[in-house]
């Protein structure tokens, strides 16, 4: 046994002597290449370009050397050796709790299993090293006039997509996502180099989606577009719902069309219903879509909320009372039934003053104030329902704003106005629920 750990440690530290040398041999290899590459005879020879391509290539992965995702502190101590983090931290990554270890060339994450999640190099042997390899294999493909390396040049340019995709998800995951989206670019250009010649739909569409969710809306249509016209439209085709997102002048042309192709689609669904809701066109496809919808996915309170919505924007006062209840029925924890009856009235109320207000007539004002007050009565049971489901200590400060309201107009009615008002005007203005 005593051999056998006296063996691993110096195999331990020969990784280690290799690791410390290995970034500088890199960058010598990359230097003698480029110098080969200026040189006139060998500039026409397939094999310098082939040579300069996988010196940046080495010189790109020499930071992390044979590091690997999943591998556990033991299994790195091995490889690793004497090379030791200069520091230690524990940090959260997208609300995942990890161990930060801090080296020389970069920096190594650890999950709560001790395995490594992420490798983040923060010295780069050579700067824009995989940008370098493509345009080297990319002249090598140039002056291979006989096409003998046609297929080591397309595998080159395929590790190098994968490279960037790599550091595409690594980005995403520190929550960089105009950084992200900008890699999966850069990764579906370089596999759209000849020969390899591909397109890489999976890394436009993330490109796309990472500049949506930037809120770059001009270059996620772009890359959506290219998706669209390559007859690729992701899961669900949700490619349609992102280009009516950002493409606004076509809105419902990717909508419809989305839907006759994806009629399942919840994304594609809603949009339509949104498009419906803002534009001036009959509501008779809207409902037929809701329709749908809800045949889809029968269980989802929140249509219910949304079909309560439209309705009492067309006035029908009735029908909307019967949907957002129907959201408690569905999903007894779904709040937004209520606050959305509850809201309904409570507009109803402040519609109906503005007009009392502004009445001459006695008869008539004193008609639209009994109206005024039995829509502020009919806000506070949906509310008072609301406030008692929520968790969301936000919302119930929210919704604590509007009782406080319509119970001071009642407070000397009774007891129980008054104590309402009490209660939710205490938490309105401490701005928290005790």
């Amino acid at each position: 046994m005593k051999r056998i750990l006296i063996a691993l440690a110096m195999f331990a530290s020969l990784q280690a002597a290799n690791a410390q040398v290995k970034s500088a041999e890199a960058k010598k290899a990359v230097d003698a290449a480029v110098v080969a590459s200026q040189n006139e005879k060998k500039a026409v020879k397939v094999a310098t370009w082939l040579s300069l391509g996988q010196s940046y290539l080495k010189a790109y992965d020499a930071p992390t050397g044979s590091l690997w995702q999943g591998a556990s502190k033991q299994e790195l101590a091995l490889i690793m050796g004497n090379e030791k983090p200069s520091s230690s931290e524990a940090v959260n990554v997208q609300g995942e709790p990890m161990t930060k270890e801090v080296y020389a060339e970069k920096n190594l994450y650890f999950n709560q299993n001790g395995q490594l999640a992420i490798i983040e190099v923060t010295k780069p042997v050579i700067p824009d090293a995989l940008e370098k390899a493509a345009e080297a294999y990319k002249k090598a493909y140039e002056v291979d006039v006989k096409k003998t390396k046609t297929k080591d040049i397309a595998a080159a340019l395929e590790s190098i997509g994968q490279k960037y995709t790599s550091e595409a998800y690594n980005k995403y995951t520190f929550g960089d996502i105009a950084a992200a989206s900008v890699l999966f670019e850069k990764a579906a250009d370089v596999q759209a180099i000849a020969p390899l010649s591909k397109l890489d739909t999976s890394s436009v569409y993330n490109a796309g989606f990472t500049a949506w969710a930037a809120k770059d809306n001009a270059r996620a249509k772009e890359l959506f577009e290219k998706c669209y016209n390559a007859g690729y439209y992701y899961e669900g085709g949700e490619v349609f719902a992102k280009l009516a997102d950002v493409d606004t002048i076509n809105t419902k042309k990717y909508l419809e069309e989305g839907f006759e192709k994806f009629p399942q689609s919840q994304s594609i669904l809603i949009g339509l219903i949104n498009y419906y809701l803002k534009s001036n066109e009959s509501t008779d496809r809207l409902f037929e879509l809701l329709d749908k919808a809800k045949a889809n996915e029968p269980n989802n309170a929140s249509l219910y909320y949304v079909e309560g919505n439209i309705r009492s924007q067309l006035g029908d006062t009735e029908k909307a009372v019967v949907a957002y209840e129907k959201c408690a029925e569905i999903n007894p924890s779904y709040e937004y039934g209520y606050i959305g009856e509850g809201t309904m009235f409570y507009n109803l109320a402040i519609e109906v003053q503005t007009k009392a207000q502004e009445e001459l007539d006695d008869a008539k004002y004193m008609e639209l104030v009994k109206e005024f007050e039995a829509d502020l009565k009919a806000c506070i049971a949906p509310f008072e329902k609301a406030f008692a489901i929520t968790k969301d200590d936000a919302v119930k400060v929210g919704v604590a704003e509007y009782l406080k309201n319509a119970y001071y107009r009642f407070r000397d009615e009774s007891a129980e106005f008054q104590a309402g008002y009490d209660k939710y005007s205490k938490i309105s203005s401490e701005g928290r629920v005790q």
